[in-house]
């Protein structure tokens, strides 16, 4: 699920939040990057489970409807095919899901109904759901169909579902589009029958998580040294007007140009420019790329660039 580019962003994150604070202690800001990765995968897992909940509440209000004094008919025989759904279905008896979510002590939509509400209540008022609701009958790919729809159509944008995960953790924001295609990836995966889809692993291997690691560990440890790298690289920038999200961005580039050996020089460029221009200011990409060029070049001449592999220079 972390990309490389998403390993990097929470290394800036927590770099930039060590700059920041009174804490000295590299460990607990290195636990804090850990927990903020660990936190990525309950805001998968939750968004998996808000569908599982979307099917419990409505399963509860076709209960409810049959227990009116005078039901009328459809409410006495209601259309059962949004809530077996196979879809939802295989979610709600998916026992790695289930067991993540205890293990974690995940039960937000338990506490906090009212949002599964709103989202019941919008995907019911849907023409998307009207249509699918039309008929009784229904086939795996029309289910998954339906669900991937509602998915990214009315859950996914919903601006409501959003601000709560602001409030609950401002660094889900970030996360947010990267998991969702994570569970759309997951969803497009299902097959009628046949064994449990896996869930989506937080790294794609323990190569992943060493990097995110060893890259915050290595610009920290080496910060002094890193920024004499820097020094006589922007002589039309005073120190004051460098932004220091910018300067926790270059040494990072830097540490990957000295210190990653299977990383290659364009990469890093092109990974650091695309996060300054996402998160810093508006000229940060243009000032950055000049540095990081002018630094790469020596480096080259020098045989200071440690390399290794065809292309990686």
């Amino acid at each position: 699920m972390l990309t490389r580019r998403h390993i990097r962003v929470k290394v800036m994150q927590s770099l930039y939040a060590y700059s920041q604070s009174k804490n000295d202690s590299m460990i607990s800001e290195e636990k804090f990057l850990l927990k903020s990765m660990n936190e990525m995968y309950d805001l998968y897992l939750l968004l998996l489970d808000l569908m599982v909940e979307i099917k419990h509440q409505s399963e509860g209000y076709l209960e409810k409807s049959q227990q009116k004094h005078l039901p009328t008919q459809e409410e006495m025989d209601p259309n059962r095919k949004f809530v077996e759904n196979e879809v939802l279905v295989k979610l709600e008896n998916h026992s790695s899901l289930q067991n993540a979510l205890e293990a974690r002590k995940l039960n937000n939509w338990k506490n906090d109904d009212e949002y599964v509400s709103i989202l019941v209540n919008e995907i019911r008022e849907s023409d998307a759901y009207e249509t699918y609701m039309s008929t009784r009958t229904s086939d795996f790919k029309a289910d998954k169909d339906f669900i991937l729809f509602i998915f990214r159509e009315i859950i996914a944008p919903n601006e409501k579902l959003y601000d709560y995960l602001e409030d609950k953790k401002i660094t889900w924001l970030d996360d947010l589009p990267l998991v969702n295609t994570a569970i759309v990836k997951m969803l497009q995966k299902l097959k009628a029958g046949g064994n449990e889809q896996a869930l989506t692993k937080l790294f794609k291997n323990d190569d992943d998580k060493e990097y995110a690691i060893q890259l915050f560990r290595k610009t920290l440890l080496n910060d002094e040294s890193l920024a004499a790298e820097m020094e006589g690289k922007t002589p039309n920038w005073d120190k004051e007007r460098i932004a220091d999200l910018d300067t926790i961005l270059i040494k990072m580039a830097i540490c990957e140009f000295l210190k990653f050996p299977s990383i290659p020089v364009k990469v890093t460029i092109n990974e650091y420019l695309e996060i300054a221009k996402e998160y810093s200011t508006p000229k940060s990409s243009i000032f950055i790329n000049g540095v990081l060029d002018k630094l790469s070049k020596e480096y080259k001449e020098n045989g200071k660039l440690n390399k290794m592999g065809r292309g990686l220079m």
